[in-house]
């Protein structure tokens, strides 16, 4: 099979998995909630009927209430028994239950049986319904496209289309596959993929991504990826994942659960002997108050105090454009004492704009920028398209050409306009006493400020200087801001040298910096920091950055940079956007303080129905509703974080 037949036949699977999960999911709710309902009719109809039913129908009722509603609970009990060769808390409900009816107590039992069914449907209810984000998610890819070919346009499968095919999408459709804009100027809503609601404006050769709304305009796109691999499908994979890694606190529960439930069992076990001994309760009251301990003392809240609040998290991070591969790593965000940044791209826009123009005293800004234009557009170095697009945009601009263009290598460009010589580079290009001479020095005091210096000279001498710089981020100085009131310690990890470094730290208001750092010193910086500090974080967006992500306790990614940093960061932010750093790690600490308020709640109710049972004041009907609603409360408390 081809590579292109196996990723439509990967895509094919994947949406046909998806259907199929969500009926599953659906039938499952539903046939249980069912089980439960029809569980609590025939124990409503024989405790009204008791007088006027045999003895024989009576029993009957209460048998088929325990098949019906027990049936899923006891299965899954069974299996997970069998499976892990661990009892669970399924097998206590269903001791706790055929132990009540033994001893006569069949509406008990039933009643247990029942309200543990509905608990179990609604846990199950809760818990898909962060499952759902997903599947919500899943529906926003469209799974039709309008394909371009010779000239025809025909409406074709999502999974069909190859790299280099061109679509067309039409105003108000959503984006089919990941691509650029070859045609066509249009404002795309992209809220899906990065939780941005403002929309963003696309032009030709700009990217579009799958599942984002084109809202005006009609436009070409060039497929660039295929179906199967869309960032779209992306962000999908990285929740999936995440949803069904556990975090250490969901792991130690689950650890402690068989433990727990052969402490539960080896008490149950002494509690139906022993107090007819010691206070002289008869037998049957004896096994009746095992059969509640049994019951009260189960450790489901506990059990489901933590996953779905780690569920919820996700979903709620995944929705606002902060993908968190594991609950893990969700977990150890809010403990995090110190975070690195990369510099280019991260901190700053990674692309170089033009900050300052000094000119001579009888110059015109219009003109020199008007002949620096000229020879720098021949130019494809970055510095040179900076100051092109800033040329454009000064009043009286003038378009002009340039002959004889000359690229010295390393050390600028000569060429002629309007018949005049010029020089545009460094300063020893058009002369070192010069350029450290014009207006006062002004170039030496650019550089201390972390700004690159180019000097524009024509046959009267230097024109002009024009200083670049890549700027900070403004939302990267209020992200630092919000990280150090948290009392987080910042670095900056750059390659850039010390002047621009320094400059750079302070624009951002960054607590220390590490000038000329390569890939192999950032991981060793990480190193020092982690040396000091019990959990660090890295934030980083390129090839460069893999390593040091791969080394600290939380890679935090930017979405817009390399494959190789999404791949390894843990954290991923679905726009280059810091401040959402910052609400990543408030979201971490409600989901912190969430189970923890679960964790506390579920012990105390457990604590207080045993100590209710020992004082005898405690019935079973009693302790079924106070364990499985307890059950109920902190699920619905962990679905807060939905919000």
């Amino acid at each position: 099979m081809s590579t292109e037949a196996r990723a439509i036949s990967s895509n094919r699977s994947s949406s046909s998995n998806l259907k199929e999960m969500k009926l599953m999911a659906f039938m499952k709710v539903h046939g249980e909630l069912v089980a439960a309902i029809l569980s609590g009719v025939l124990i409503l109809t024989a405790w009204i009927g008791e007088n006027q039913l045999s003895g024989t129908a009576y029993v009957i009722l209460h048998l088929l209430a325990f098949v019906i509603g027990g049936f899923a609970k006891a299965k899954e009990g069974i299996e997970e028994t069998i499976a892990d060769k661990e009892l669970n808390v399924e097998m206590l409900m269903i001791f706790a239950a055929v132990g009540s009816a033994i001893i006569g107590y069949w509406t008990e039992g039933a009643i247990l049986i029942f309200i543990f069914a509905l608990s179990g449907a609604l846990e199950t209810y809760t818990m898909n319904k962060s499952q759902r984000e997903i599947s919500s998610l899943m529906d926003l890819q469209p799974e039709e496209a309008l394909l371009i070919s010779d000239g025809t346009e025909q409406l074709v499968a999502v999974s069909e289309l190859s790299i280099g095919d061109r679509i067309l999408v039409k105003a108000g459709e959503r984006v089919p596959a990941d691509g650029k804009v070859v045609k066509g100027m249009t404002t795309i809503d992209e809220s899906a993929i990065t939780g941005e609601s403002v929309p963003v404006t696309k032009n030709e050769n700009n990217e579009v991504f799958a599942g984002t709304v084109n809202i005006n305009g009609s436009i070409t796109v060039e497929i660039t990826k295929p179906t199967n691999e869309t960032l779209f499908q992306k962000i999908i994979q990285l929740v999936q994942s995440a949803q069904s890694e556990k975090s250490p606190s969901q792991l130690f529960i689950e650890r402690f659960e068989g433990t727990y439930v052969k402490v539960i069992l080896l008490a149950v076990g002494v509690m139906m002997f022993l107090p007819h001994f010691l206070f002289g309760w008869s037998w049957t009251d004896t096994i009746y108050r095992a059969m509640i301990l049994l019951v009260v003392a189960s450790p489901c809240a506990l059990v489901a105090s933590i996953m779905p609040a780690t569920l919820s998290a996700i979903s709620n991070g995944a929705r606002n454009g902060v993908l968190f591969k594991g609950g893990v790593h969700l977990e150890n965000l809010s403990h995090l004492q110190a975070i690195a940044f990369d510099k280019t791209g991260t901190l700053t826009k990674g692309k170089p704009e033009v900050t300052d123009v000094h000119l001579r005293e009888e110059a015109d800004e219009a003109a020199v920028l008007s002949a620096v234009h000229a020879i720098e557009r021949e130019s494809n170095h970055p510095l040179a398209q900076a100051i092109v697009q800033h040329s454009v945009g000064v009043s009286g601009f003038e378009k002009l050409a340039a002959d004889n263009v000359q690229d010295i290598a390393g050390n600028g460009v000569t060429a002629e306009v309007l018949g005049m010589k010029w020089k545009i580079g460094k300063a020893g290009f058009v002369g070192e006493e010069d350029a450290a001479a014009f207006n006062d020095g002004i170039a030496e005091r650019l550089a201390e400020q972390g700004k690159t210096v180019v000097f524009a000279a024509d046959e009267h001498g230097i024109a002009g200087l024009i200083a670049l710089k890549d700027t900070v981020r403004e939302e990267a100085k209020q992200a630092i801001q919000v990280l150090k009131s948290n009392g987080i310690y910042t670095v900056m990890l750059t390659g850039d040298n010390e002047t621009t470094a320094k400059a750079i730290a302070e624009e951002a208001g960054i607590d220390n910096y590490v000038a000329e750092c390569l890939p192999e010193e950032k991981v060793e910086q990480m190193k020092k920091l982690k040396a000091s500090f019990d959990n660090v974080g890295m934030v980083g967006d390129g090839i460069n950055d893999a390593p040091a992500l791969a080394t600290a306790n939380v890679g935090i990614a930017m979405g817009e940079g390399t494959d190789v940093a999404l791949e390894t960061a843990d954290v991923v932010l679905m726009k280059n956007d810091l401040p959402k750093i910052a609400n990543a790690i408030k979201l971490s600490q409600r989901m912190n303080k969430i189970v923890k308020q679960n964790v506390v709640f579920s012990i105390s109710v457990i604590m207080l129905l045993i100590i209710s049972n020992f004082l005898q004041v405690l019935d079973l009907p009693l302790g079924v509703i106070g364990h499985e609603g307890s059950t109920i409360l902190v699920i619905l408390n962990g679905l807060r974080l939905l919000k």
